[in-house]
């Protein structure tokens, strides 16, 4: 039995281009860019996946614009999971300039503290995406996912997946519209924990 997850990064966004918090509300989708990019992501999966999938998506625009072209390049429906999802941005910053942001810095803040007023640190952001991806893993053990996410949802596969400290020794770029792919062969939620292979990184 071997669970598939294929994470996908959101396509070219309009909040990353014009240099804006791109939250829940502020989120203004892709830009043209970008979902030239979610076809083309459409087009190489439907040529990779066959049988039976599930398409999860964060609830961000960006997000769930990329996932539609996918979904339906591969028959199937898009299911929204707020988990997926990338920082839960405050709402005195959502849609504003990201200076608002680096106004709002908190000292100290970092792995377990905020690094800004009322945002997630990055422990909370891991263990909320951490919950999401195990979750689906468990409803759809032997099968294979497609999670349309952020880049903070794909460097917590990191951690949750490839078991990687909190506090890792390296960064990763994760490209707009790229595929991360994961797999395990055997039950993926078992305890102690089972051994996830990776097969390809923001590809």
């Amino acid at each position: 039995m071997r669970t598939r997850l294929i994470f996908v990064r959101h396509g070219e966004s309009v909040h990353s281009v014009e240099r804006f918090v791109g939250g829940r509300q502020g989120c203004r989708g892709l830009t043209a860019r970008g979902h030239e990019q979610a076809a083309e992501t459409a087009r190489r999966l439907a040529g990779e996946v066959s049988g039976p999938v599930a398409v999860y998506s964060s609830v961000l625009r960006r997000a769930l614009e990329t996932a539609a072209p996918i979904a339906a390049a591969l028959g199937a429906d898009v299911v929204a999971d707020c988990g997926l999802c990338t920082w839960h941005y405050p709402a005195y910053a959502d849609g504003r300039p990201l200076a608002v942001l680096k106004d709002a810095e908190l000292p100290g803040g970092g792995v377990h503290r905020p690094f800004q007023r009322e945002n997630e640190s990055w422990a909370e952001l891991v263990v909320r995406t951490g919950r999401a991806i195990m979750d689906i893993a468990y409803r759809h053990a032997g099968q294979t996912v497609v999670l349309v996410g952020h880049s903070e949802t794909i460097n917590g596969s990191f951690h949750v997946l490839g078991m990687q400290p909190l506090l890792r020794a390296f960064d990763t770029v994760v490209a707009p519209g790229s595929v991360t792919e994961w797999t395990a062969d055997g039950d993926p939620v078992t305890s102690p924990p089972t051994r996830w292979t990776l097969h390809r990184f923001s590809a």
